[in-house]
């Protein structure tokens, strides 16, 4: 088992957006919303060939800032996320992605029964230090 993502141990990653930053990369937040639901399925970063390729292909593509290259959101998984629009921020420093699940899974993970999560929010801080799977 995986004790980051399937943990209940809490183990927040505050130094995630100095990471970023030290690596140079040019990027924004992205949040990826289901345009239905309206859960928020995960957040992500764009750079400007990301959010070309976004617009361009109509699915979500997202930088990855710990491989440092373009990442299409279900190339691998198929869950891919299909594009309905792409909101802009007040101060457009970051993104909204609306989307439409192809598949029923948005994460990475999978449950119990070996399914993709529709979200990665799937945990629910009960109290210091834990977590509770919802």
């Amino acid at each position: 088992m995986n004790e980051l993502e399937e943990g209940t141990r809490l183990a927040l990653d505050f130094g995630k957006l100095r990471a970023v930053a030290a690596t140079g990369s040019e990027v924004v937040p992205v949040v990826l919303q289901d345009a239905a639901s309206k859960d928020v399925l995960f957040i992500g970063y764009a750079n400007e060939q990301a959010l070309k390729a976004t617009l361009d292909e109509r699915i979500a593509v997202l930088w990855s800032t710990s491989r440092n290259e373009l990442w299409r959101k279900g190339a691998s998984s198929g869950d891919v996320l299909e594009l309905v629009e792409v909101r802009v921020n007040c101060e457009q420093n970051s993104l909204l992605y609306l989307v439409n699940r192809t598949t029923g899974g948005a994460c990475h993970t999978k449950s119990a029964s070996g399914d993709a999560r529709p979200t990665c929010y799937y945990r629910s801080i009960t109290g210091e230090g834990a977590l509770r799977h919802d």
